[in-house]
């Protein structure tokens, strides 16, 4: 699995300790970096960041985490250890997209959706999950569509909208699945009033190659939407990205330079890697 676009989960001071949590969730899984700003885990094989990044910004569901559970005893044992301390939004039952299938939000505010399905041999049995809600209804195509188009070895593979008469406007995503650089996703949008919307509390991060990845990636994605500090931004619909250099992982290692890093990457806006591969 590629792992260059993953999820990275705001959390104020808890990461290890959510990280911890996930991996006697999920099976092949472990904590892969452990510093006191960032930890790094893989559950199931797929990439996740965790930032202790305080108080700020909290984990709310517009994005989620979608498991594919491929046996009753499986989607159970997942179902019960996470919504234990956390709530459930829609607990696990038949509904008229799934045999079994269940929403919850976990102890650390988390959200995930369950469903019971086959897995393909060399699917991804974790994707990251968009729910455009409020003013952002209505347009999860577009955002697949969008998204699609920036960035490599992307496609939109099922796209399943809703129909005159139907809960929610004609047009409107029930359900779609895209990849992006090999990564799959998915996208719904999302009627009703809801008290959340994209935040920093779950953005994608983007590990980049070269400067001039870095550089496609921040014209694109800030189009119609804002840079912020640090190689973030957000994109016209508001959601979070962080684009990086793969080589920031190892510079913050080296405890000789680590801070000095850091101090430039608080200057920056879009990174340069230049500038912090030849920090002295």
């Amino acid at each position: 699995m590629n792992n260059n676009i993953f999820p990275c989960l705001w959390f104020n001071g808890i990461a290890k300790e959510a990280a911890d949590f996930y991996c006697t969730v999920f099976s092949n899984s472990k904590v892969t970096t452990n510093t006191p700003l960032v930890v790094q885990f893989k559950i199931e094989g797929k990439k996740i960041m965790g930032l202790n990044g305080g108080p700020t910004f909290a984990i709310n569901p517009s994005i989620s985490l979608f498991v594919t559970c491929q046996t009753n005893e499986e989607i159970e044992r997942i179902y019960n250890k996470l919504f234990q301390g956390g709530r459930v939004m829609m607990p696990l039952n038949k509904y008229p997209w799934g045999e079994k299938y269940a929403w919850v939000v976990d102890k650390f505010g988390m959200t995930w959706q369950l469903m019971l399905g086959n897995l393909p041999e060399g699917a991804q049995k974790i994707i990251t999950s968009f729910l455009f809600v409020d003013k952002q209804c209505g347009k999860a195509q577009d955002a697949m569509k969008l998204y699609t188009t920036i960035f490599p070895n992307a496609a939109i593979y099922h796209s399943e909208t809703y129909k005159a008469g139907e809960e929610q406007p004609e047009g409107n995503l029930k359900f779609g699945y895209f990849a992006l650089n090999n990564e799959m996703f998915a996208a719904m949008d999302g009627t009703g009033n809801h008290n959340f919307n994209f935040n920093e509390g779950v953005s994608l991060m983007v590990e980049c190659e070269t400067q001039e990845e870095i550089d496609n990636y921040w014209i694109k994605l800030t189009e119609g939407g804002e840079e912020s500090q640090c190689g973030w931004l957000k994109d016209k619909f508001g959601v979070s990205w962080q684009i990086v250099p793969k080589i920031l992982g190892s510079l913050m290692k080296d405890p000789a330079k680590a801070q000095k890093v850091m101090a430039e990457v608080m200057k920056m806006k879009k990174l340069d890697i230049d500038t912090l591969t030849n920090v002295e």
